[in-house]
């Protein structure tokens, strides 16, 4: 898979951390990274673990990986060494590759950093063909091993290929998303080194930072995040003209009600969105926002429901070890996701989490209808509504000084009453996942409003 990422001529910028790198340097230190790899005795069939902040580190540890022939998972590297010691114990890497150093800034969008590979005792060889291993977020519970294989990428390298409105050639990406995760990698890495997409991250992940990146180029620009990330950009009053920026696309969540508009309104362009999993890559896109919220699945994608649930067509498990028919089942993966289908229109609209429905004394709430009729409220900036001991709660961001009797007074007008939360928690900042996405267990959220300065 490295051969296809790295073909090309050199010569033209494809990477700019800090530093541009053409695809002669970029494939020069592949090579370099190839040599301290198999000298500690990473080889084909091999397996390797990079826990490596975003950096020229930790794209050339990946792609020598491969080129090697090695298994390659992703360590998040914001985990604590406990959350790494359970992830190596549970993976067995014959080989970890880490920083030299700590971890930068958390408001830092890339490092420079030096990679160090050390052979790990009892690490075992790769028992299947998979290229790619992956933890997904943990946003609703503990992480799940996704495995992929080098056919699996591509062919959604391909799908991005087909998407009109996507970066392509000529183009520049400026990417937020985390490059562990699938959107950042795959949307935003490897479809930026296929593609010959000139790839760059900001310093800082601040919005003066990320604009700073965008507008340091001549190149159409596209922005890939999360809504996180939308929200940020779109909280900026008076934004400097950038003539060149072309959209932004995010994934991960719902995008609350309002937000793409008040986004083309500060920024005069398309606040696109995508669906997708880690198990499958993306799924279905409305780049343009034109079919909000709908969204037209990507080429060769299967999709049906049953009972509600969204399940996607996929041949084999892509949970390696485990055998979990309520995760995937006959050629069908199940999404955990309540959706509608548009056959005649091709179109999917995603609804929430399937397990966001709940009963409240024999009648049905969904609790993504209370997060937008929260999140539309002036006074709250972000929401999530869970459900716990037979009760429904919201925590909550609320603009400075905001007075929470008019949330309650808002929640009065928009929601029935059984379907208004029963306790409302107030928090400087909602907890969020490695990949930016909001934290939904009731347990942490639960521990983080008991610790928030009151």
């Amino acid at each position: 898979m490295d051969e296809l990422l790295l073909a090309g001529p050199g010569g033209e910028e494809c990477l700019h951390l800090g530093t541009p790198l053409d695809r002669a340097a970029l494939r020069a230190l592949v090579e370099e990274q190839c040599t301290r790899l198999a000298a500690v005795g990473l080889g084909p069939g091999g397996t390797a673990a990079l826990r490596l902040p975003p950096s020229v580190a930790f794209v050339t540890s990946l792609l020598a990986c491969w080129r090697l022939g090695a298994q390659v998972a992703l360590l998040d590297h914001r985990l604590t060494d406990h959350e790494i010691e359970a992830a190596v114990e549970r993976l067995a890497p014959q080989v970890l590759v880490g920083a030299t150093h700590g971890p930068a800034s958390a408001l830092r969008g890339f490092s420079e950093v030096e990679p160090e590979a050390v052979a790990l005792p009892g690490g075992r060889p790769a028992a299947t063909g998979h290229a790619l291993i992956q933890l997904s977020s943990g946003s609703t519970g503990p992480a799940k091993v996704i495995a992929r294989t080098a056919s699996d990428v591509i062919r959604e390298l391909d799908c991005y290929r087909r998407l009109m409105d996507f970066p392509g050639g000529g183009d520049r990406v400026v990417l937020l998303s985390s490059v562990v995760h699938v959107l950042g990698l795959v949307g935003g890495l490897l479809n930026a080194l296929r593609a010959r997409t000139a790839l760059t991250i900001p310093e800082r992940m601040t919005a003066a930072g990320i604009l700073a990146a965008v507008a340091a180029s001549d190149r159409p620009t596209t922005v890939i995040g999360v809504p996180f990330h939308a929200e940020l950009l779109a909280g900026t009053v008076a934004p400097p003209a950038l003539p060149l920026l072309r959209r932004m696309i995010v994934a991960g969540e719902l995008v609350r009600p309002g937000l793409a508009a008040l986004f083309t309104e500060r920024y005069g362009v398309p606040l696109g969105t995508m669906y997708g999993m880690t198990e499958t890559g993306v799924i279905a896109t409305d780049l343009s926002g034109a079919l909000n919220p709908a969204k037209r699945p990507v080429h060769g994608m299967r999709l049906r429901l049953v009972g509600g649930e969204l399940q996607i067509g996929a041949p084999t498990s892509p949970y390696p070890g485990l055998d979990d028919p309520t995760r995937w089942s006959d050629g069908w993966l199940h999404t955990r996701d309540a959706a509608e289908l548009d056959e005649v229109y091709d179109l999917v609209t995603v609804l929430g989490r399937l397990d966001s429905q709940v009963s409240i004394g024999g009648l049905k709430v969904d609790l993504t209808e209370v997060e937008q009729a929260l999140t539309a409220l002036p006074e709250v900036r972000e929401a999530v509504v869970v459900f716990e001991d037979g009760a429904i709660e919201a925590y909550l961001a609320t603009e400075p000084d905001a007075d929470l009797s008019l949330v309650h007074d808002g929640l009065a007008r928009r929601l029935a009453a059984y379907k208004r939360p029963r306790r409302l928690a107030l928090l400087p900042r909602l907890p969020r996942t490695a990949t930016g996405k909001l934290l939904r267990d009731p347990a942490a959220l639960r521990d983080t409003a008991a610790t928030a300065p009151r």
